[in-house]
């Protein structure tokens, strides 16, 4: 375990850039307020230098809410998005004692797609960042890193990757949805039927709605 001291890089810290990336996004997105101590504990955990961007985003913010809170890049926690990256791991996706974790969450959205670094456990592309689609309930493989999906969080088009998953008042509705739930859509995204639109949507706990995707997964696939 490295101590914090080893973990906070000072020569070469990846802040600076990750800032010129938020300064110049051509999405919206709210940088929430870092707490220190819980910043610390959330680098001591993941055991990430400060000179990756992802530990920069982990120690200098409790997170971002991009494209008015429709993805949410989890850092190490605040009030509007209350769950850390490594907190929110350990709860949901728990690497078995002793062996490495098979994927990371780093992002999710308010529809419940997941996205996570592959450890080896998804589609074997260590390092790339992959997609869990709750219209198919599977992980497709981005080939970007962490660097490219957040560059493409802030400045991406969005509106093309969501095309067939939003509705006309998105936005009003998800508007004072908090960063740890999702909304729940019925008949479920997974199966047939009408558009997003017609369909009806409730705010879940997040966690509910991962175990219900995971779960689901499992029993499809044993059907199979």
């Amino acid at each position: 375990m490295r101590t914090l001291d080893e973990l906070v890089e000072k020569k070469d810290p990846a802040w600076p850039i990750v800032r010129g990336w938020l300064e110049s996004a051509s999405n919206t997105v709210d940088v929430l307020p870092v707490e220190r101590e819980n910043a610390n504990a959330s680098l001591l955990e993941l055991q990430v230098t400060t000179r990756s961007p992802m530990g920069a985003i982990v120690y200098e913010t409790g997170g971002l809410l991009v494209d008015h809170g429709w993805l949410r890049i989890l850092g190490s926690g605040s009030h509007r998005l209350p769950r850390s990256l490594p907190d929110w791991n350990a709860e949901v996706a728990p690497a078995p004692s002793g062996t490495p974790s098979p994927f990371l969450l780093i992002a999710d959205d308010v529809l419940g797609g997941f996205f996570a670094i592959d450890g080896g456990g998804l589609t074997g592309a260590r390092g790339k960042v992959h997609y869990f689609a709750p219209e198919s309930l599977d992980w497709q493989n981005l080939d970007a890193s962490y660097s490219d999906f957040i560059g493409f969080a802030l400045s991406g088009d969005l509106e093309r990757f969501y095309q067939n998953s939003r509705w006309p008042t998105w936005r009003q509705e998800i508007g004072g949805l908090d960063g740890d739930r999702a909304l729940s859509v019925y008949p479920f995204l997974w199966t047939e039927g009408p558009p997003v639109a017609e369909r009806s949507r409730r705010p879940v706990p997040i966690a509910e709605l991962w175990n219900l995707q995971q779960d689901t997964r499992r029993h499809m696939r044993g059907a199979g």
